[in-house]
């Protein structure tokens, strides 16, 4: 159980630290043509949009299921 535990503290601290270093800093590695000065590591308006997919597909599937 600790264990479980460790590993999902573990995945928050790390989303929540890539997301504390990424409101404060931007990207270096871009370079080019297409490179903006402020980019940043995550699109977190891409991963909401795409968690808020993921939640409504569950539930979906979750009425589906639990329906017959």
């Amino acid at each position: 159980m600790r264990t479980f535990f460790g590993m999902i503290l573990g995945a928050l601290l790390l989303v929540g630290g890539v997301y504390v270093y990424d409101s404060a800093q931007t990207s270096s590695v871009a370079s080019g043509q297409v490179a903006q000065s402020n980019r940043t590591i995550v699109n977190w308006d891409v991963a909401a949009e795409n968690w808020k997919v993921l939640k409504t597909r569950a539930h979906e599937e979750w009425v589906r299921i639990a329906s017959k």
